[in-house]
């Protein structure tokens, strides 16, 4: 197994999952891996991440300060130009990046934000929307 992620992984499930990625499709989820990861670290709040898979796909977590709610990444099935970042599909999350960044970024209903492998990735948007995620209860015990 060839890993070209400087965060070692915690799981062999999860790194399994990695391994299982193709070409610029398994580049650019490491590489948005390492985004949340180094998000996470430089948002207030946020606390260590756990990162496990749920429903087969790499899963990052909040479960020492419970600030956030869960991002997933993975491919998009049948489509080997394309992947996704999933946000919890209750939440407002989506709508609110896509009033924000609609001009610059994909998404798809209210649960995913789509990323071209072709092209680099929007590491400014990208961050802001994980670190939103990553403190979504904490901003919503702000608001009550």
């Amino acid at each position: 197994m060839t890993r070209n992620s400087q965060i070692p992984f915690e799981a062999d499930s999860v790194a399994g999952v990695f391994d299982s990625y193709q070409g610029k499709v398994r580049q650019k989820l490491l590489a948005l891996r390492s985004l949340i990861f180094q998000t996470a670290a430089k948002t207030e709040g946020v606390g260590d991440l756990q990162e496990t898979l749920k429903w087969g796909q790499p899963s990052y977590l909040t479960p020492e300060t419970k600030s956030g709610t869960t991002v997933r990444i993975d491919a998009i099935k049948d489509d080997p130009d394309h992947i996704a970042v999933y946000f919890h599909c209750q939440t407002n999350l989506v709508p609110t990046f896509r009033d924000m960044y609609g001009d610059k970024l994909t998404f798809e209903g209210n649960r995913a934000l789509v990323l071209d492998v072709r092209k680099k990735l929007p590491e400014k948007e990208l961050r802001h929307c994980l670190a939103t995620a990553l403190t979504y209860h904490l901003a919503k015990k702000k608001k009550a």
